[in-house]
């Protein structure tokens, strides 16, 4: 009698064995099997270098081979809409100032943008006072005109808040011209004149700063 038990015993539990091993292999099947939410390609968590909306004074980005310190940081607002730009120096001091100065632009709309400025200095004085400007062989079409308010972080060389006049022009192949003028004692200020390429995905990467 004994063996007879001991055999039922044995037998139970291979049986519970195969059972376990099935179940397993059916929900493995299933899980293999079953739809992936739907998500967007595009979305900034798939930014491999960092997400450009958390950029701030003290950051570190590399974009095309130069590193560049992010020196500091404008917060814009108008209306319900916001934006940044972020001022940047080369790490290598060597580079001089040649280059003019350099800023990036994040914003979204609803799509990620982030564009690379550089400080236009031709010869040439450029004012936004027409619907269509060429500069350089490229024609630019006038998109926006506006005022912003502005909130100040880092060195930006100016004050804590404050007001900006802009006007924007699109060109081909993501290019960008950017006019911006900062009121002050004397008087509406000067416009100042960029040109500007949007950041392909998986170009800028981001370090953040020590005390991020």
């Amino acid at each position: 009698m004994g063996v007879v038990i001991v055999v039922c015993l044995i037998l139970g539990a291979a049986i519970a064995l195969a059972i376990a091993v099935v179940l397993r292999g059916r929900r493995a099947q299933q899980a293999r099997s079953a739809p992936r939410p739907p998500r967007d390609p595009f979305a900034a968590e798939g930014e491999t270098g960092g997400d450009p909306r958390t950029l701030r004074a003290g950051d570190l980005v590399e974009y095309l081979g130069e590193r560049l310190f992010v020196r500091g940081s404008l917060r814009l607002t108008e209306g319900g809409f916001s934006w940044s730009e972020h001022f940047v120096d080369p790490m290598d001091e060597t580079a001089g100032p040649g280059a003019g100065h350099r800023w990036i632009s994040v914003e979204e709309d609803p799509d990620l943008t982030v564009m690379f400025w550089t400080e236009y200095q031709g010869e040439t004085e450029l004012l936004p006072n027409q619907k269509t400007l060429t500069v350089d062989g490229v024609t630019y079409h006038r998109t926006e005109h506006g005022t912003a308010g502005y909130r100040s972080e880092g060195t930006t060389g100016l004050g804590d808040t404050g007001r900006v006049e802009y006007a924007d022009f699109e060109g081909p192949g993501g290019r960008g011209l950017a006019f911006e003028r900062f009121p002050g004692a004397d008087g509406r200020g000067r416009w100042e004149v960029s040109l500007g390429e949007r950041v392909p995905r998986g170009t800028l990467v981001i370090y953040p700063g020590s005390d991020a």
